[in-house]
């Protein structure tokens, strides 16, 4: 029986790989490789070769041209050692055979800084939305709720019935588009994924803290129109377990974190459309 494979893109500063690898087990993926940026580039390991790619949260190049910009240049423009082959053509495959990618704060800002999200007809290279310096101007390090749309495509989310409870860090997490017309076929296609919501998950919002960062309609997650490729700035992989949870020891809790319903998902749409 062919096996499930994830691979989670380390290096240049990320540093949630331990964790997200983790969550990708836990989920059900039969392999979590682990894989430096330069393993990539040299040509050593391919994506081609997994099914799901994580890009992880971290502080890519030290944020120093704006969250994950340096990383998505590099990405775009460098070339696998040995070969004339361009990195990017392995991410175009990837998506184009149908699988999964999840990014992660700074993942999420990778993806959008890229271009691959939201990938409007089935365009992964242009750029159209961003993620800017929260408006309290401050990085912010707090739990959140978030509301779901059941209506998104995303395979991530499905079985969700109101929301989960996510923590974020980060000091970039404000979600905005290059116009209306974007923001509006976001909503209109559902791939809003997540908002930031109160406890009740009655309605996006946009009040500070609830709101950590000031996004656009509460926007907290995108996701693109096939629902295999999303980007969230909350962190998943850091609340797949009950212990996880700042209330853990207060609280009667499921033994799963909110979190790993996504890895959880994904290993399943893997096993039944990927190997």
């Amino acid at each position: 029986m062919k096996r499930t494979r994830a691979i989670v893109i380390t290096g240049n500063g990320t540093n949630c790989e331990m964790e997200a690898a983790h969550a990708c087990k836990l989920g059900g993926f039969d392999d979590a490789v682990i894989a430096h940026i330069a393993d990539i580039l040299s040509g050593e390991i391919r994506l081609d070769d997994f099914h799901f790619l994580n890009l992880t949260g971290g502080f890519l190049d030290g944020d120093d041209l704006g969250s994950a910009k340096a990383q998505a240049n590099r990405l775009k423009n460098a070339s696998v050692s040995g070969s004339s082959e361009k990195l990017a053509a392995q991410f175009d495959r990837f998506i184009a055979d149908g699988k999964l990618i999840l990014g992660v704060c700074n993942g999420f800002q990778l993806m959008v800084k890229m271009g691959m999200l939201p990938g409007f007809d089935g365009d992964y290279k242009s750029q159209s939305v961003t993620l800017m310096h929260n408006d309290s101007g401050r990085f912010q390090d707090r739990w959140c709720y978030l509301k779901n749309d059941a209506a998104s495509p995303s395979i991530y989310t499905k079985g969700i019935e109101k929301g989960i409870y996510l923590p974020v860090r980060h000091g970039e997490g404000k979600f905005v588009c290059d116009s209306e017309a974007t923001l509006s076929r976001l909503e209109e296609g559902h791939l809003a994924v997540l908002k930031y919501s109160d406890a009740d998950y009655a309605a996006p919002t946009m009040e500070f803290p609830a709101n950590p960062n000031g996004a656009a309609n509460g926007i907290a997650a995108l996701c693109d129109p096939t629902g295999r490729l999303m980007g969230l700035m909350p962190h998943p992989e850091a609340f797949v377990h009950y212990t996880q949870h700042p209330r853990w020891t207060r609280e009667t809790l499921p033994i799963d974190g909110d979190g790993l319903h996504l890895y959880k998902n994904a290993a399943a749409f893997a096993k039944k459309n990927l190997v």
